[in-house]
């Protein structure tokens, strides 16, 4: 299935040049996004557009409500990347919803990322009286059943302030939209959100009101504390949102990249290449076409995150003078910890348990002792 999918995308390797592609490669490709309507959707659209008119390529975006559905059409071959979320690294990892008999740690490889000027972060109500991270011992923090992203992210951003699940009070709710409708109903005093979401906009305009407790990149510590729970989120200077962030007003809040451009390990280095090339070369046509698309430029690269690049992207990067042996070392121990998750994986399912919920309980336990055996953080447990 891999191998179609590779077929997919070398649909892409014409994207550098315009004349030879309209010629020769195929005139379409597909990608996955979030839903309609979502900042990652309308970023890839814009793209997608960029790519018809620079490049002559017409991109289809099939909207995908969770991770698992974003991901199942690569993986079957019928599209050729995702504008995925923090999923590719529970992908990578093999945990929460890829801990199962169907899944399993997954090959993951970044393409490009998006950072705007917002921060992914802890909002809270003004009223709360929460004016730092540590101020949210004993609130009430809103959780998404079915969200591990929503959920993995709040747990990891209070241990900031050394807090854990068991010093605030932890409110469930059926999706992200009832959590906000919860916090201007006074429901919730704290969720994760983007600044520029229209939730939290929402709850700016609410008598409630909204604020950012900070998250200074100089708080070592604090820092190191978010990492041993959710080890993706990077410090950032929020520029622009609700609650008054500006240039001139910013705040240090936490952040990852959203939407995150992937693809399988398998895809063929030179495709990779000349499609990455594109995001890079198109970036003026599509830059102002939806909000937040200006974070892909390519001076907003972070290439010492969670996840490696695939070589195809790492050549385009090369190309264009931004790719170090920094971040080739980091590369390359990200592939190794990949290497660790697989051999793992296919070591526990040649004798694993046929009951689901054993499996799932069975293949944590395994995880961790391979991870443990090659001194790696287990982060999931």
């Amino acid at each position: 299935m891999l191998r179609r999918s590779a077929m997919v995308l070398a649909s892409a390797a014409a994207l550098a040049a315009p004349a030879a592609f309209a010629q020769t490669g195929p005139r379409e490709m597909t990608w996955t996004a979030y839903d309609t309507g979502s900042s990652g959707f309308n970023i890839a659209v814009a793209i997608g557009q960029a790519f018809k008119t620079g490049v002559g390529v017409d991109v289809r975006i099939l909207p995908a409500g969770n991770d698992v559905a974003r991901l199942s059409p690569l993986r079957a071959g019928r599209a050729v990347a995702s504008a995925m979320g923090i999923g590719t690294y529970f992908a990578q990892e093999g945990v929460l919803e890829f801990g199962v008999k169907a899944w399993g740690p997954q090959p993951m490889r970044l393409l490009m990322t998006t950072s705007s000027c917002n921060g992914i972060t802890l909002a809270a109500a003004k009223d709360a009286g929460i004016r730092e991270v540590k101020d949210i011992r004993g609130k009430r923090v809103g959780v998404v059943v079915g969200s591990p992203a929503l959920t993995q992210g709040a747990l990891g951003l209070i241990a900031f302030g050394g807090l854990t699940e068991k010093d605030v009070k932890l409110v469930e709710f059926s999706s992200n939209n009832a959590m906000w409708k919860g916090m201007v109903n006074n429901e919730v005093d704290v969720a994760l959100s983007s600044t520029i979401s229209g939730q939290s906009r929402e709850m700016d305009a609410s008598p409630r009101g909204v604020v950012w407790p900070p998250f200074p990149a100089a708080d070592k510590e604090g820092w190191a504390r978010i990492h041993k729970r959710a080890p993706y989120f990077v410090p950032v200077q929020a520029t622009c949102g609700a609650g008054g962030l500006s240039k001139d007003k910013p705040v240090g809040t936490a952040g990852y990249a959203y939407p995150i451009f992937m693809s399988y390990a398998s895809a063929p280095t030179d495709a990779v290449q000349t499609m990455v090339r594109g995001f890079i070369e198109q970036y003026d046509t599509y830059k102002n076409a939806a909000p937040g698309a200006d974070g892909m430029a390519l001076d907003r690269q972070v290439f010492t995150w969670v996840v490696p690049y695939h070589d195809g992207a790492i050549a385009a990067f090369k190309a264009k003078g931004v790719w170090n042996d920094a971040a080739q070392k980091h590369n390359d121990a990200l592939l190794a910890r990949q290497k660790v998750l697989a051999d793992a994986w296919k070591a526990f399912t040649a004798s694993a348990p046929a009951d689901d919920k054993e499996f799932s309980a069975a293949w944590t336990k395994a995880r961790a002792a391979a991870l443990r055996a090659r001194n790696m953080d287990v982060i999931f447990e």
